[in-house]
């Protein structure tokens, strides 16, 4: 089943029959690290995506459909390269379905004054419920959003609507970095 070297029949195998964090609800998931070590994240990344920027998450199906979400918040852990972004449960469904499956997302944080944007790519490590500190984390970020998104004339009653709690953490190994925003760099790998 399993063949030297990974690939997509190792990265089923990897994924399948998940066990459930103890603890953390139906949610929870956790998966074996990936074979590459992470190079971590930069800290002007790092500090960039935690700054109230859009952040769009990016999954696949078994079928390679794909699935998209506004996650509403994010931490960085920079020595570990690991992230952690904050989905709304109302909405989640179908993109923890797929990070159960494969473990693979992309996330993509872009800032709507300038359309500065990079995007990560990485295996899922843990699914589970948001609690205190995931909240006071989202409460902050939602703040910046608020602030970022006024900038361009958006109003605080109408971003008030998006759905952000409860929420599921989604913890990932980052292993590439790319530049995003538009213009002859895009798609260039930072990492």
């Amino acid at each position: 089943m399993t063949r030297a070297g990974g690939g997509p029949t190792a990265d089923r195998a990897r994924h399948a029959g998940c066990r459930v964090a103890p603890g953390v609800g139906t949610l929870g998931a956790w998966y074996g690290s990936p074979v590459l070590p992470s190079p971590g994240v930069a800290d002007d990344v790092a500090e960039f995506m935690e700054s109230g920027v859009s952040i769009l998450v990016g999954s696949r199906d078994a079928s390679l459909r794909p699935a998209c979400l506004r996650a509403m918040g994010v931490h960085v852990d920079r020595s570990s390269g690991i992230a952690t972004v904050y989905l709304p449960r109302a909405i989640a469904e179908r993109t923890v379905k797929n990070l159960r499956d494969n473990g693979q997302v992309a996330v993509t944080f872009s800032r709507a004054i300038d359309h500065r944007s990079v995007q990560l790519k990485g295996t899922c490590v843990e699914i589970r419920d948001s609690g205190d500190q995931d909240r006071a984390i989202q409460e902050k970020y939602r703040r910046a959003w608020f602030d970022q998104l006024g900038t361009i004339g958006m109003a605080p009653r109408v971003l008030e609507r998006a759905a952000w709690w409860p929420s599921v953490a989604v913890s990932f190994r980052v292993r590439e970095t790319f530049e995003q925003t538009p213009g002859p760099l895009a798609g260039s790998r930072l990492s």
